[in-house]
């Protein structure tokens, strides 16, 4: 039975070393160090999602150009080339045969015509501002595709530095542990501990070690994310500088709730959508409305046919006019379209309400948690100062043979994991206040 921790033993070390020298020899491709700001600017100018954000702007603002464009005249030319057939004439009845009239059999016609739209229900105006309202609402959309973008690489930048932070720890543990199991050894040789204490620390050990390839594996992974914001190869190391942490422990919930209230990307675009459904009410109506519109048509043809007698010549006529009209069956029409397009507005009024509600909901609960994670800190420093304090207690008694080997384990372990809490709370509690700025739209 002794054999099988040994076994256990050897196992986990030959994974800790397959493992090693896979992380060792990533480590020797090229490294890149970066600060968070640095991180930021390669994701915001590698981001896909932002990339497509920002054509979406420019495709919004050449809409707006296009409708602009529709206030010149509509311009046009023509021209046709025509063969006629002589006129058949039943002068003696349908079923006779007829005569021929002869007639002219080329015709020839060329001109150009005119179209100025002079007020056409003021449907020209709202839709330049209708289209100048999606081109704010896409503005909105690529602002908050960038916060979202810098939240996330802070996340993930935070991520690996916590990683790292992990990966110093536990090797600095394991050296630690390796050294309390030459004690431990020694001891045995004499005789004053048993061959389970050394075995038991040794499988310890090896735990530990493993726990050392799942945070290189855990920096692998998240190096490649990382690099895929920054449009950086999957193969590049990345060693993230130490962050400044964020504590605004004085600034209370009503200013974070005012600060989304005026920045929220969510919040600002169902306001816009509500413009635009108050814009539509009015679309709507101006379909009963008069067209009025200037037109002009001039063209050079051959033969005169315009006036009696005809003639194989060529001429000129120009026409321009006004043209009015006015839709009356818009009147039973529209009834309905403007009822459906007031009830989109209170739609959209309820949603935009809906949105405020969200939004003062996402605040306090992303406040509350970062003040939370704060406090954690805190904890986590007295957790870690009252952990090493045990652990020197329970390592003077065991090897004064008055301690059994599970409590000496038992408070390293703790000691480790007290660390690791810390380290934790203190990268949660820097995520949690990005979070807290993207909510609130000032990332």
């Amino acid at each position: 039975m002794r054999t099988l921790p040994v076994l256990l033993s050897l196992l986990y070390l030959q994974q800790v070393s397959n493992a090693n020298h896979r992380f060792s020899r990533c480590a020797t491709a090229d490294t890149l160090h970066l600060t968070l700001q640095e991180a930021w600017q390669k994701a915001e100018a590698n981001s896909r999602l932002v990339a497509i954000k920002r054509k979406t702007v420019a495709i919004a603002g050449e809409e707006i150009r296009d409708v602009q464009m529709e206030r010149l005249p509509e311009l046009g030319l023509k021209g046709t080339a025509e063969k006629a057939s002589n006129i058949p004439i039943y002068d003696h009845g349908l079923f006779s045969k007829p005569s021929q009239h002869e007639v002219i059999h080329t015709l020839y016609k060329a001109g150009a015509d005119l179209y100025l739209n002079i007020y056409h229900g003021n449907k020209l105006n709202l839709k330049v501002s209708e289209t100048r309202i999606l081109h704010h609402i896409s503005e909105i959309q690529q602002d908050q595709a960038l916060s979202d973008i810098r939240y996330k690489t802070a996340a993930l930048y935070l991520d690996l530095q916590k990683s790292f932070i992990f990966r110093h720890l536990i090797m600095q543990d394991i050296a630690d542990q390796e050294k309390q199991l030459k004690e431990i050894k020694a001891f045995h040789k004499n005789g004053t501990v048993l061959k389970s204490d050394v075995l038991r620390v040794e499988l310890d050990l090896s735990r530990r070690k493993m726990a050392l390839v799942t945070i290189n594996n855990d920096i692998l992974i998240t190096t490649q994310q990382l690099n895929i914001i920054m449009g950086e190869p999957d193969e590049r190391i990345i060693h993230p500088a130490a962050t400044t942490p964020h504590q605004d422990e004085r600034v209370p919930y009503e200013h974070y709730l005012a600060e989304a209230l005026h920045h929220s990307f969510p919040y600002h675009i169902s306001e816009k959508q509500t413009e635009l459904s108050k814009l539509r009410i009015r679309q709507v109506k101006a379909n009963v409305r008069p067209h009025l519109g200037l037109y002009g048509d001039f063209y050079y043809a051959n033969p005169q046919i315009f006036l009696f007698p005809y003639n194989p010549y060529w001429y000129s006529l120009g026409v321009a006019g006004l043209k009015a009209t006015f839709p009356l069956s818009a009147l039973y029409h529209n009834i309905h379209k403007v009822k459906a397009a007031k009830l989109e507005l209170e739609k959209e009024e309820e949603i935009h309400h809906d949105t405020e509600d969200k939004v003062r909901q996402q605040v306090r609960e992303a406040y509350l948690r970062y003040r939370e994670a704060l406090v954690q800190i805190n904890v986590a420093e007295v957790n870690v100062t009252q952990a090493e304090e045990n652990a020197r207690i329970i390592k003077n008694t065991y090897f004064n043979q008055a301690s059994l080997i599970t409590d000496l384990l038992d408070a390293d372990i703790q000691v480790l994991q007290s660390r690791f809490e810390l380290a934790a709370a203190r990268i949660t509690a820097q995520t949690r206040y990005y979070l807290l700025q993207n909510i609130t739209g000032v990332l």
